[in-house]
């Protein structure tokens, strides 16, 4: 089942999806949150980090990282994730692809027993212009576990503003399968802007198909989309 929100701002959806973690965290301590990264779920980030929420028994798993990056360069995702979050809200453990593993297929071994071992509870999802969650390209099985990706030329320009120039975007990243991903017991899903209505409106309105990653979220029995009123304006319903 989908539920859909429709907020005023970025801002309110950050806040209306914070309301997501205190909910878990009321319900247990011991939550397994899978988190995301990009501009998307700051929002988030900033309402959780002026919250009292206590992580300290939880443990976070991220969708993805960049192949090739040490994790002090400022653009992976481990970096980001200490910047915006871990540094002020830190976990009992907090769990990242490596992104320098010399050992391909041992990284995707380790990384889909961490799965098995910490079943999510709660898992935060961005959607990209092309339809992709985490690093799940168009065109990705939706039964894949963790596995290297080669990152398509529309993906390589969106992230391009975060480098000094195109060239330097790493152009494979791990990432969590869109088969380990329809395995969290809970979904949400944010959106925030028009260069994502399209995306917004295949995923919620297309047909579930394999060109549009995200709308596999169609089969999963508890999700949430938060949407600012920009990324819902194609949308019929």
């Amino acid at each position: 089942m989908m539920k859909i929100i429709i907020v005023k701002d970025e801002k309110q959806g950050g806040q209306t999806a914070y309301t997501f973690f205190e909910n878990e965290l009321a319900k247990k301590s011991n939550v397994a949150f899978g988190l995301a990264t990009g501009s998307t779920p700051l929002s988030t980030y900033r309402a959780i980090v002026a919250s009292d929420l206590d992580f300290s028994n939880s443990v976070s798993v991220n969708l993805d990282e960049y192949v090739g990056l040490a994790t002090d360069h400022p653009q992976s995702y481990n970096y980001y994730m200490q910047k915006n979050l871990f540094q002020f809200k830190p976990f009992k453990h907090s769990y990242l692809p490596n992104g320098q593993a010399v050992d391909e297929q041992s990284e995707i071994a380790r990384y889909d027993a961490l799965l098995a071992e910490h079943p999510l509870d709660l898992q935060l999802l961005g959607i990209g212009r092309n339809g992709h969650i985490g690093f799940n390209e168009p065109g990705t099985s939706f039964t894949l576990k963790t596995h290297k990706v080669e990152l398509m030329a529309s993906t390589i320009d969106a992230n391009a503003r975060f480098f000094k120039n195109k060239d330097e975007v790493p152009r494979y990243a791990y990432s969590m399968g869109i088969g380990s991903i329809l395995k969290s017991k809970k979904i949400i899903l944010e959106a925030f802007g028009a260069a994502k209505a399209q995306a917004v409106k295949d995923m919620l309105e297309g047909p579930v198909s394999e060109q549009c990653p995200a709308s596999v979220l169609q089969k999963h029995p508890d999700v949430t989309v938060i949407l600012d009123e920009a990324a819902a304006e194609k949308l019929n319903k």
